[in-house]
């Protein structure tokens, strides 16, 4: 699993296709008493998929964990996205990714209720080598009430 934990940002060409697209956020360290940003500290990459926003990927850096960044990512592309859910795929093992998902309102997916798109993403994933490790599609209705405006 440090394969994952380890995984490289996407390439600078995918980032660019997302963020002209309309369907990349980030947030930003701020520097401190002077003002102004360092740098990214968290993204998030999402697409539509079959009626829902479907959360492609969403990073946060190891030193801005616990502060609730990756959960403003994902309320963020909620609003932004104007769908009747967010959906993901995850490992189900990793304690950052299925376990803490479920914790911020996203359920498990059985396989009857995977859609054409969901499908082949996981086949895609698979595809990839992923499935090396249980990994499990999820999604989260957007009145969930834990989303705040």
């Amino acid at each position: 699993m440090a394969t994952v934990a380890d995984d490289e940002p996407p390439p600078l060409e995918l980032l660019t296709e997302f963020q002209r697209a309309g369907r990349a956020l980030a947030a930003y360290e701020e520097a401190g008493p002077g003002g102004g940003l360092r740098g990214p500290v968290a993204y998030l990459l999402w697409e539509p998929v079959d009626g829902c926003t479907h959360i492609e990927q969403v990073s946060v850096h190891p030193d801005q964990a616990h502060r609730g960044i990756g959960r403003a990512l994902i309320d963020r592309a909620e609003r932004d996205g104007g769908h009747v859910a967010l959906t993901l795929t995850t490992f189900t093992e990793v304690p950052w990714n299925a376990p803490y998902y479920a914790r911020i309102g996203f359920r498990t997916l059985p396989e009857a209720e995977l859609t054409p798109g969901l499908r082949a993403i996981r086949a895609h994933e698979a595809a990839l080598g992923l499935d090396r490790w249980p990994r499990v599609a999820m999604r989260r209705e957007v009145d969930w009430e834990g989303v705040e405006g």
